[in-house]
């Protein structure tokens, strides 16, 4: 049987993970990629980073976006969100700041939920090990959706 979940369960599900799947449209066409979040409960937003490329330059020129988020226990016991949000750049303090926020609620979720504490950034976000100054952004969030499947 499947059926909605409420807003405060999609919000649940979205604090108890850290990896999800962002879509964006580049050149009119889709694309989906697994990305390390954290959910900020403080201002309803996903915060995440990169490095400079393809993804940051057309989530520059079209700041639509989506993010998917699941549990699957089997094929038919599952749930799912999707968040309809906004692209925002993050620069300077703040930047720092949400990066130090997104690290720590990282490491507190897989401390919480794999039984496991990493010490550095590097151990759950393969970007870590660019040269690169990365990129911090948020996604405001719009709208939100979810389901459940229960067997």
């Amino acid at each position: 049987m499947m059926e909605n979940l409420d807003k405060n369960e999609c919000l649940e599900l979205l604090k108890n993970n850290y990896v999800g799947h962002l879509a964006y449209l580049s050149q009119s066409w889709p694309f989906v990629i697994p990305i390390t979040y954290y959910f900020n409960s403080d201002d309803n937003s996903i915060i995440s980073y990169s490095s400079e490329g393809h993804k940051i330059e057309a989530m520059r020129k079209n700041t639509a976006v989506s993010l998917e988020v699941e549990e699957i226990t089997t094929i038919d016991n599952w749930k799912s969100v999707l968040v309809l949000g906004i692209f925002e750049e993050v620069n300077g303090i703040d930047a720092k700041y949400l990066l130090n926020q997104f690290s720590k609620g990282v490491k507190e979720n897989l401390d919480k939920n794999k039984n496991t504490t990493p010490h550095f950034i590097n151990e759950f976000s393969s970007k870590s090990d660019s040269m690169n100054i990365p990129i911090v952004y948020k996604l405001k969030i719009q709208e939100i959706f979810g389901k459940v499947r229960r067997p």
